[in-house]
């Protein structure tokens, strides 16, 4: 009769608990965010009008096969990404841990050996004793704790999921930005190396006219410093072009010696023959990673609010023993350990509730909803600064590409000026003076548009960073190479973690 009671009791209480199971704490809700109906340089151009459609894998707009197989091999070799890839891993560990909670919490089997003396009882002073059994408790997600824990758990992967895109857009606006800025300093080294070829011609020329007496020692040593000058401005040059190759390497996981399988020497700066394509602002929102992290990040401190909630309710659990156990007292034996006279068990439902915590509880209430709100904030300000990235970035574009339009017609009348100004010095109408302003301003607007055509080009790779482009090189490929994955199997036992590869959509859905 007691227990049938008793069955009925836990029976009622499952039943109560099950039934009347909620979630405490809010629903997360995406943030509102400000983002401009339209770009302000939108109708310039340069720029294609927004589309859905564009080329994501926006580098290979450049034309150009060794930017290609720089940015494969950054994305197949660089250790920062793989270290956010690991991280990844770490979540899903992390997830599946966490998704263990909505069932029984406790399972454990025990078992015991051992002799016992009892002091003053003669001849037979000891008794041996042996049990075994196995215990369970399970607390009932009553208020939604565990299921608020893997909500959290679960943005968080996605977070993880983000933050290896937002890795990936930058690593691959890098490695082109560092390798137009190595086509730009070789090609500056060019420039100069023809401009010290033509100083020297004109110094010949000098030293000519200077031994037949027709000039001074003044315009000798004026040829010789202008030389000189530009010779000097070569390795400082190759000094800044040595630096971004190490960078380059490092980009790409491998030392510096090794960029020579990828390139040698450059050929031109890459440049965008196209117009350059755009999208919506509100496309801001789905293509950017550090966006869509953001936002995740505020989705796992918002199922936070929740489990400090249920905190302050009571806590229902069941818990269960049952085993066997035996000893050699009197007429006993150890054999009979699994005989039904040695069986036992226990059961019931307990629960716990801190009574008199609730002002230290509340203001744990308090802490997750400021750090929410903190959340929300930065998320707000990740959505404002993604757009004036973008705003940014195509204004410097339409800026820059003015200042290259006035540079190409400075070259061109600089060179015209070069050539008037050597045939009156040959004629003797000018000292060399003119020549060298001439000169100079020559070498001057040919450096200025080298370095102008550098800054297009990385300011283009700037604004496809700030549209959230380069991620995708990733849809359909493993978070982890081979060799890592490998490395992780043979170690430790993963399972298929290591083998899911969701997308951050599909997982969202």
């Amino acid at each position: 009769m007691v227990k049938l009671l008793a069955m009925s009791v836990l029976v009622a209480v499952l039943s109560f608990c099950l039934a009347g199971c909620t979630m405490l704490g809010p629903d997360y809700q995406t943030p509102e965010a400000r983002v401009p109906d339209a770009w302000s340089e939108q109708d310039s151009k340069l720029f294609q009008k927004p589309s859905e459609e564009e080329s994501v894998l926006w580098w290979q707009q450049f034309n150009d096969p060794v930017l290609d197989r720089l940015i494969q091999a950054a994305y197949e070799q660089n250790l920062s990404l793989r270290s956010a890839g690991l991280r990844i891993m770490e979540a899903r560990a992390q997830q599946s841990l966490v998704r263990g909670t909505i069932w029984p919490q406790s399972q454990t089997m025990n078992g015991d050996f051992f002799t016992r003396s009892t002091p003053g009882s003669g001849n037979n002073s000891s008794y041996t004793t042996a049990s075994v059994g196995f215990d369970a408790a399970w607390e009932m997600d009553f208020w939604g704790k565990f299921r608020r824990s893997i909500e959290s758990a679960d943005a968080n992967l996605l977070s993880t999921m983000a933050d290896y895109d937002d890795i990936l857009v930058s690593l691959t606006a890098e490695v082109a930005r560092t390798y137009i800025d190595i086509c730009t300093i070789e090609e500056r080294i060019r420039l100069a190396e023809k401009n010290i070829e033509l100083q020297q011609n004109g110094l010949r020329l000098v030293q000519d006219q200077f031994d037949a007496g027709t000039v001074t020692k003044l315009d000798l040593h004026q040829a010789e410093t202008l030389l000189v000058g530009t010779q000097a401005s070569i390795p400082e040059m190759q000094r800044s072009l040595f630096i971004d190759k190490h960078a380059l390497a490092l980009l790409l996981g491998i030392l510096p010696k090794e960029l020579g399988e990828f390139f040698d020497i450059t050929e031109a700066i890459p440049t965008v023959d196209n117009t350059i394509i755009t999208t919506i602002p509100a496309a801001l929102l789905r293509r950017r990673p550090d966006i869509r992290r953001a936002e995740m990040q505020t989705a796992a401190q918002s199922s936070q609010i929740g489990i400090a909630r249920a905190e302050l309710f009571p806590s229902f659990t069941l818990f269960g023993s049952l085993g066997w156990s035996a000893n050699d007292l009197g007429n006993n034996e150890l054999g009979d350990i699994f005989s039904s006279n040695s069986f036992y068990f226990s059961f019931g439902p307990a629960f716990k509730w801190n009574l008199f915590n609730y002002g230290r509880l509340k203001n744990q209430v308090r802490i997750q909803d400021a750090r929410l709100q903190q959340l929300i904030t930065n998320y707000q300000q990740t959505v404002l600064g993604a757009a004036r990235e973008v705003e940014d970035s195509m204004t410097s574009l339409v800026y820059a590409h003015r200042q290259a339009g006035f540079l190409r017609q400075g070259i061109s009348s600089s060179s015209k000026s070069l050539e008037l100004a050597l045939l009156q010095y040959e004629e003797g109408f000018i000292d060399y003076q003119r020549v060298l302003d001439s000169t100079r301003a020559m070498i001057q607007k040919q450096d200025q548009y080298a370095k102008i055509q550098g800054y297009i080009s990385t300011t283009v790779v700037a604004l496809y960073k700030a549209l959230g482009g380069g991620w995708q090189i990733r849809e359909g490929e493993a978070y982890l190479a081979p060799e890592v994955k490998k490395q992780m199997q043979d170690r430790t036992d993963w399972g298929t973690l290591l083998d899911q590869n969701v997308d951050p959509e599909e997982e969202r859905q």
